[in-house]
């Protein structure tokens, strides 16, 4: 019922800076909140950022808080994760998330951000 289109992955320096865009489409106008997740090889994926769509409140990972900045364009259905101060730890891929207020979770393919030092 809603599709999530991620953007903006690629390689970047070690203190470098990238912003990352997820755009929803199809039946969006339940969406409750977006964020952010991401996965390092051999890892278990975690959660990174969250927006909720109605009032903008935010809630950040410990590791990315002072260093990442999500965001929302409620007109465009579009979510931002503007990523500072980059760290090879941070290399990942990225997914998109997206719940409605029937509690339905939606996820993109994912893009791959690499941090290199």
């Amino acid at each position: 019922q809603v599709q999530l289109v991620e953007s903006g992955g690629g390689l970047v320096q070690a203190g470098g800076s990238l912003r990352l865009a997820c755009a929803a489409s199809g039946r969006t106008l339940r969406i409750s909140r977006m964020g952010w997740f991401r996965q390092a090889p051999g890892k278990e994926r975690e959660f990174v950022a969250r927006i909720g769509w109605n009032f903008g409140t935010t809630y950040y990972a410990g590791s990315v808080k002072g260093r990442f900045t999500i965001s929302r364009d409620n007109a465009q259905n579009t979510v931002y994760l503007q990523m500072a101060s980059l760290k090879p730890e941070d290399t990942a891929v990225y997914y998109c998330n997206c719940a409605d207020s029937r509690d339905n979770d939606y996820w993109g393919q994912g893009t791959q951000v690499t941090v290199s030092s």
